[in-house]
């Protein structure tokens, strides 16, 4: 196998559906829908029939302020356990399902409640910043959540409202923070940087799309444009590129996924390299049919979105299962890191 791929797919995927049974169970689900007053979110990842069958499809935290939104009683949530969690937090009395338990997230495994109380204490009065891809008990410890498109934001507005002195904890993602400490401008001030600390996590689909990929993908497609998500390992070596003038900056874009989407459909008919997890060529291209949209690692597959099948939407909408709740004081707690993140835009 070739050094640039990255071999995330385990044995024991299911194998797809056809046409034919993609047909079918989408009229099943879509008249269980109906029945049951649900409405149905998918996130960007997830595989293409599921996100067919949606209501919405979107990002983490915009799926889950669709969640809030609705006046359905019942969501389910094809997505990973994070993000049904998050939704729980935001709409205390509506039922969020997930349609398998086990579609969980390894940035999100990658740090702890107990692990981020005892990072805390060793750095007593820092502010804590985390990615809203973590666990309801990790934003409950947390000061401030952020998205990959608004981290940058969040860390500049902490600066400017406390102090240019304050210590800022930063997690779980530690490319995410690599790409915030280059574009703040950390490198250039010591005693700053100094006081950003950053959580030696990683989502491993994003962090196995390395600057090798883009080498090998840039002379394979010379005009091709860069949409790199800042969670991939490629992203800071992507910086120091354009730092260094050996990447035109027009042609390099560190964007969220529904970032890549909006890009995309103010040139539909562009050439772009998309590094994120490869399931976001599907939305994309149903953005812009006309793009022209390459693979930066062809490996790059989350088995854990793609957990999420037809037969197992259906049966979450048929016998009610599986029900992600937040204890109340629990959610009470996350929901303030939220509510402050939004704020800040």
């Amino acid at each position: 196998m070739a050094p640039q791929e990255l071999p995330v797919i385990q044995p024991g995927m299911p194998a797809p559906l056809d046409p034919v049974e993609i047909e079918e169970l989408s009229a099943e689900i879509g008249q269980l829908a109906k029945e049951r007053n649900a409405v149905i979110l998918a996130h960007n990842y997830e595989v293409p029939e599921v996100q067919d069958a949606a209501d919405y499809v979107g990002d983490s935290l915009g799926l889950s302020r669709q969640a809030a939104a609705t006046e359905a009683e019942l969501v389910v949530f094809c997505g990973v356990h994070f993000m049904a969690e998050t939704a729980s937090i935001l709409s205390p009395g509506k039922t969020i399902l997930i349609p398998d338990l086990d579609a969980g997230c390894s940035l999100a495994d990658s740090i702890d409640a107990d692990q981020l109380r005892e990072w805390k204490a060793k750095h007593p009065g820092a502010v804590v910043v985390m990615y809203v891809n973590t666990s309801a008990e990790v934003k409950a410890e947390t000061d401030y959540c952020c998205t990959s498109s608004n981290a940058v934001e969040v860390v500049n507005h902490i600066w400017n409202e406390h102090g240019e002195e304050t210590e800022i904890l930063f997690g779980p993602d530690m490319w995410l923070g690599a790409f915030v400490a280059e574009a703040t401008g950390l490198k250039d001030d010591p005693a700053k940087r100094d006081r950003f600390h950053i959580w030696d996590g990683e989502c491993h689909v994003h962090a196995g799309i390395r600057p090798s990929d883009i080498e090998k993908t840039r002379a394979e497609h010379p005009n091709a444009e860069f949409l790199i998500h800042p969670e991939c390992g490629c992203a800071t070596q992507a910086m120091e590129y354009v730092s260094s003038g050996d990447i035109d900056p027009e042609g390099v874009h560190m964007l969220s996924t529904s970032g890549m989407i909006e890009h995309v459909k103010a040139n539909p008919e562009g050439e772009y390299i998309v590094a994120t997890e490869n399931g976001m060529l599907y939305p994309m291209a149903q953005a812009a049919p006309e793009a022209k949209l390459i693979e930066a690692n062809r490996m790059a597959f989350c088995k854990y979105m793609k957990m999420i099948t037809l037969p197992k939407l259906r049966d979450s909408l048929l016998d009610t299962k599986f029900e992600v709740k937040v204890d109340g004081d629990l959610a009470a707690r996350a929901r303030v890191p939220i509510e402050r993140m939004v704020s800040i835009g």
